[in-house]
């Protein structure tokens, strides 16, 4: 139960660059120590560091890849979900999806584009009812 608040605590906080585990730990009322023993229980070995992060790759991943999100820098995507450093965030991108922020953005655009309505003409004629 106490996972979960603080795991939405984290996905409502994410875009705070001063989210850490002390911040997180602070808000809920328990030490670091408590925090991290409480994500080693969960046997995946991520740490609360390093989950607050993942989130925020999977935020940026998303918006990187949305169609209205082209007007938006790279380093713009990353301020906006809490990275202070724009090469920090190009470097821990690349090490977690294979990939420079910008390579996955222009990956993604033909797929964005790919599901452009249809216009009328393009349209087979509907034949009247029998």
């Amino acid at each position: 139960m106490l996972r979960a608040r603080i795991r939405a605590h984290i996905d409502t906080h994410l875009a705070d660059p001063d989210l850490t585990p002390a911040t997180v730990a602070r808000a809920h009322h328990i030490s670091v120590r408590y925090l991290h023993k409480l994500f080693e229980g969960e046997g995946d070995g991520v740490t609360v560091g390093r989950w607050i992060q993942r989130r925020r790759l999977e935020e940026c991943r998303r918006m990187l890849a949305r169609r209205d999100g082209a007007g938006i820098t790279v380093a713009g995507v990353a301020h906006r979900w809490g990275f202070s450093s724009p090469s920090h965030f190009g470097r821990v991108f690349r090490a977690a999806y294979g990939v420079s922020p910008a390579d996955w953005r222009e990956s993604a655009a033909p797929a964005r584009t790919a599901r452009a309505p249809r216009t009328e003409e393009a349209r087979e004629p509907r034949r009247p009812a029998a």
